[in-house]
């Protein structure tokens, strides 16, 4: 920020402070949206291509069985999520990478960080249902007799377990930009009280 002392016309000196904002692209935050957007559209495609197929024996008869994303709601919403949060990075991506003007930069930055939020939060629920249906996976619940399952199926447990961890760190991307563009608001406002 620079600031200029201007003298008038009649050689009477003012103390008018003149405020220069800046409206250049901040990298780090396209850099933090082109992660976040690369991280849950790898794990978007990780959970849609996910399948695997095996050929049980139960009681002397045999069954082949289909693991797959659609069979499961939690799965489901995880999967959409993700593909909903790396739509809205691609998005605001663009808006972001974008010189904004000075009149609407607050008001973009404000709107920009409610819909990270809003991202955010979906994006640890997807997190968190996905993280209990695959507890339940790989362990089992005795109390209600469901089995384990991640003992037939690992291919597909292995593939789901690395969505989740690229979608945990694609949530926490979000929560940066979050905090970041508090910040940035509070920067903003300070300046303009000065």
């Amino acid at each position: 920020m620079s600031s200029q002392y201007k003298a008038s016309v009649d050689e009477i000196h003012s103390d008018v402070k003149v405020v220069e904002r800046s409206t250049k692209v901040r990298p780090y935050e396209v850099l933090l949206r082109l992660l976040g957007l690369s991280l849950t559209l790898v794990a978007t495609i990780i959970v849609g291509i996910d399948k695997e197929t095996k050929r049980i024996s139960y009681a002397g008869m045999h069954f082949e069985v289909t693991a797959k994303w659609e069979y499961m709601s939690a799965i489901v919403f995880f999967l959409v999520s993700n593909a909903i949060a790396c739509s809205y990075a691609a998005t605001s991506l663009v808006i972001s990478a974008i010189p904004k003007s000075n009149i609407n930069n607050n008001v973009t930055l404000l709107v920009i960080t409610l819909l990270d939020l809003v991202i955010m939060a979906l994006l640890f629920s997807a997190n968190g249902a996905a993280s209990a249906v695959g507890e339940i996976g790989q362990h089992g619940n005795s109390h209600v007799q469901w089995m384990k399952v991640c003992n037939v199926f690992d291919a597909y447990c292995r593939h789901m377990t690395v969505a989740l961890v690229l979608s945990i760190i694609g949530s926490t991307i979000f929560l940066l930009l979050v905090a970041l563009s508090i910040l940035k608001l509070h920067y903003n406002n300070n300046n303009k009280l000065c």
